[in-house]
């Protein structure tokens, strides 16, 4: 069942919830769910692959399932896992049962710990499930994930086999640390999402810090693209920017000054190499003019 009912629907509906898409995303975003697909969105840290999510359901008024994805996550971790401990306080209770009794009990949903796959699939409501930095897990769960979104089931060997009554929007995060297997990528339309232009930037910082001066806000926009511009361990990204607004804010900065940038640049680069460098070679009369 379709929950956008056309590109616009979906731009108009993510900037009520507080995400500006670009035509790019909200296109994407209305095809994946249109046709029912998972979506892979990629991109640098911090550009809004995982709002994004968070953005859809809230839009959709559906329930958010994340599944954070590290090295060594299993499917325990990932789809279910028995409740042990309940199990076993069921059967010293049923000492006097047979173990076919005892058996058929045990191993009901009642003694089923749902995680995150498995929960998106039960339930009839909206649900946005979020597979997020995909990359960091291991290869295994690839072919996990290839078995769960190509039909949107999983089999409990106990219990049979459980399909979504109502699938889920999936959304894969992956910062490209490791390359993902083709067969994944065919399951998925694919996003690549990258630092936003400088106007749809400086309407981000506004939407999010409403009370920063217009002209303020043009100010850090600029100075944040000089410093992506430059060769940095890492980039500041969308959710730092909207940090050193509310930073300045919080400072009562009203414009942008040596002392006032350099004060604050830690918000923004989270490496003191960065920090040096761009001490060095920020040439704020410049970048402001």
């Amino acid at each position: 069942m379709s929950v956008f009912s056309s590109v616009a629907d979906v731009s108009e509906r993510l900037a009520a919830v507080g995400y500006l898409a670009s035509p790019a995303v909200a296109t994407t975003v209305f095809l994946a769910d249109r046709l029912e697909k998972p979506l892979l969105v990629e991109g640098p840290a911090g550009v809004g692959k995982t709002e994004l999510s968070k953005a859809v359901a809230a839009a959709s008024d559906a329930r958010l399932v994340r599944l954070q994805c590290y090295e060594g996550v299993d499917e325990s971790r990932a789809l279910y896992e028995w409740n042990h401990a309940k199990q076993l306080l069921r059967i010293t209770a049923g000492q006097d049962e047979s173990w076919e009794e005892t058996k058929a009990d045990v191993f009901s949903e009642e003694f089923l710990l749902p995680r995150p796959l498995l929960t998106a699939i039960q339930g009839d409501e909206p649900t946005v499930l979020l597979i997020d930095e995909t990359d960091k897990a291991d290869v295994e769960i690839e072919g996990l994930l290839l078995e769960v979104l190509g039909d949107f089931q999983i089999t409990v060997p106990e219990l049979g086999t459980i399909t979504a009554t109502r699938a889920p929007f999936v959304v894969l995060t992956s910062n490209a640390t490791r390359e993902l297997s083709e067969a994944l990528r065919r399951r998925c339309l694919y996003l690549h999402i990258d630092f936003p232009d400088a106007a749809l930037e400086e309407r981000i910082v506004r939407l999010r810090v409403p009370d920063l001066d217009d002209t303020l806000a043009t100010s850090v926009v600029r100075v944040v693209n000089a410093l992506r511009s430059m060769e940095l361990r890492k980039a500041p990204s969308v959710a730092e920017t909207i940090d050193w607004a509310r930073t300045l804010l919080a400072l009562g900065a009203d414009t942008l000054d040596e002392q006032v940038v350099t004060e604050s640049l830690g918000v923004l680069l989270k490496h003191q190499t960065d920090v040096i460098h761009a001490t060095k070679r920020l040439r704020l009369d410049s970048v402001l003019r």
